[in-house]
């Protein structure tokens, strides 16, 4: 491979996730004459289409899982070289692959994601679902599942408890309600009914993810979670990240005649991990919840211990930063991350980062977070590019409109979410007051004011309330003698302040 693939490069970026190829995309397209690779590990890359910009902040796509010839074929100055990254020597501008080939760069961008943070790798009964093959994992497993136990309460945890059938599941959160990460307890309360009633029988139509699990491109080298043990292989994981409705296309159904069945154990974590026979032997064996062995024991804090046929460690991603770090003087965040400047630089000259593997580190605005989600990894991967380009040209760019205010745009349990600003309060303290509207199994509107100003909302449900709460909180308008009429369903709030 080595011989046949050119090695120096004007750009290279690193990850075929969303934000890799976003901004391969976006330096092949502003240089047509220039050369840019992409490297990753995955036959398969993540490409953006249908983009929307649903207002000046929320913007919705697809996200379609494509051979790399897609790509190059669109592209005719990118090549995709489908490699892990075994280093990074950041001075002499150069990455060695697993494969041996050596590859320079003036520029280049790491978009080499996160890797799922497992309770145990050494527990084959340990599932992470972070990627296409990990997913694929999970859905052979979980055909043959009469119990399984889901540890975790992020966004593929809330949507894998939803839409697992025919199999129970026990679901342990560490928090007092579902959902934290997203949503308040009052919000929680919203989706819990659906943890105990049947799904309809029509599923909503998928509007963001689409991916193929049959072909030999999609199935090559395989690697679960509990594969992750060579170094090489935990470089790059081959697969990137899964965003929402990564569920659809595949069945998600187990092996009893049960259709949906959840119970929650609260505020709770795992104590300690059995195989079978280490479980028997114990004295806990008596204190089983349920009838008949299992494969694997769980044993959480509040004491309760579950046997199931697997568990599903769903509890956040670390970034993917190992294989640049040697040698190397990147500066990392407190959360593992390459720290990047409002330009995306990171602290090695020529280097940029983006999506999960890379932390901001600069003064954010007060209406905006990083949140390891699928849209910030596009609105990342794209502002690295504009930001090399900018660099290659010796220009000044400012930082993108798009990390004025956080805004997200998901489904959970087949209810629309829409996240805005300061949606959980983060980091306001006593200083807030909470609005809330709600109909039961319709919708729930919650709005955090700050000193009479709006400066969050969490919409869920068909509210069409986003544009105007955005223009809301992004103009700072002081609603305090609006206050009593925000959420008043009898008034049209869009004609209001429009």
């Amino acid at each position: 491979m080595a011989a046949n693939v050119k090695t120096s490069f004007k750009f290279v970026v690193v990850g075929g996730g969303i934000a890799g190829v976003t901004c391969a995309e976006q330096l092949a397209s502003q240089f047509p004459s220039a050369d840019v690779a992409l490297l990753t590990a995955a036959p398969l890359i993540k490409a953006v289409c249908n983009f929307k910009q649903v207002s000046k902040t929320l913007e919705e796509f697809d996200v379609e899982e494509k051979p790399s010839s897609v790509l190059e074929e669109k592209y005719p100055n990118l090549r995709v070289i489908q490699s892990a990254v075994k280093t990074l020597h950041a001075q002499p501008h150069t990455l060695q692959t697993v494969d041996g080939l050596e590859v320079h760069y003036e520029k280049l961008c790491i978009c080499s994601g996160g890797r799922p943070k497992l309770l145990t790798e050494d527990n084959s009964n340990v599932l992470g679902i972070r990627d296409t093959d990990s997913a694929q994992e999970f859905q052979k497993r979980l055909s043959q599942a009469r119990r399984i136990v889901v540890v975790g309460n992020g966004g593929i945890a809330l949507e894998l408890v939803y839409e697992v059938e025919c199999c129970e599941v026990v679901w342990a959160v560490k928090d007092k309600a579902i959902g934290n990460t997203f949503f308040d307890a009052g919000a929680a309360q919203f989706f819990i009914p659906s943890l105990d009633t049947d799904k309809p029988e029509t599923a909503a139509t998928c509007k963001r993810v689409r991916y193929t699990i049959d072909g030999t491109a999609a199935t090559q080298g395989i690697n679960t979670a509990t594969d992750r043990r060579g170094q090489c292989r935990a470089l790059e994981a081959p697969g990137s990240a899964l965003g929402p409705d990564w569920h659809e296309g595949i069945s998600l159904r187990g092996a009893v005649e049960v259709s949906h069945r959840v119970s929650v154990e609260y505020e709770t974590e795992v104590k300690q991990i059995y195989t079978q026979q280490e479980f028997l032997s114990s004295p806990f064996a008596s204190r089983t919840s349920g009838t008949g062995s299992w494969p694997v024991y769980v044993e959480l804090t509040n004491e309760h211990i579950f046997g199931c046929d697997f568990i599903v460690s769903a509890t956040g991603v670390v970034p993917n930063t190992e294989p640049f770090l040697h040698g190397n003087n990147f500066e990392l965040a407190g959360d593992s991350g390459l720290k990047v400047d409002d330009h995306m630089m990171t602290s090695e000259p020529d280097v940029y980062a983006a999506g999960d593997v890379c932390t901001a580190s600069w003064e954010a605005s007060h209406l905006w977070q990083q949140m390891r989600l699928w849209t910030q990894a596009r609105q990342m991967g794209w502002y690295a590019g504009k930001c090399m380009a900018a660099g290659v040209q010796n220009q000044t760019i400012e930082l993108d409109f798009c990390f004025e205010l956080f805004s997200h745009i998901t489904k959970f349990f087949n209810h629309k979410v829409v996240l805005l600003g300061k949606f959980n309060g983060q980091g306001l303290g006593l200083d807030q007051e909470l609005l809330v509207r709600c109909s039961k199994g319709l919708e729930y509107v919650k709005v955090v004011l700050s000193g009479g100003r709006m400066v969050g909302a969490v919409l869920i449900g068909e509210t069409n309330l986003e544009e105007t709460f955005e223009n809301l909180i992004l103009n700072q308008m002081d609603l305090t003698p609006y206050r009593d009429e925000l959420l008043n369903p009898n008034i049209d709030i869009e004609d209001y302040f429009d």
